[in-house]
């Protein structure tokens, strides 16, 4: 994604590889290990960009205010859809007031 396309505020989704044993509800794309001990899955976070460096890359919040420096041509982000702009908006403006509580 071109870096310009990126600004501080703007919502994004981070597609997040996971395995674990008991993949939770949010879980997408699940497969079972060739062991068949775990599962492997990915999950869609929910974040804010705080800061666009020079370099292109992004720095995110999450929800529990922790910071993820991310490339910008990293293709497990992206903006969301319009739907899930609705959908999930509750979950970027939840960042959205702890941004401005912290300031």
């Amino acid at each position: 994604m071109d870096p310009k396309s990126w600004a501080v505020g703007d919502w994004l989704i981070y597609r997040k590889s996971k395995r674990s044993r008991s993949p939770g509800p949010r879980a997408q794309n699940i497969s079972p290990a060739n062991s068949g001990d775990s599962y492997g899955y990915t999950v869609d976070k929910y974040w804010i960009v705080t800061e666009v460096l020079n370099d292109g890359s992004l720095i995110a919040q999450t929800h529990r205010g922790k910071h993820h420096k991310l490339t910008n041509n990293d293709p497990a982000i992206r903006k969301p859809r319009f739907w899930e702009r609705w959908l999930f908006g509750h979950r970027f403006r939840s960042i959205q007031r702890s941004l401005a509580e912290s300031t």
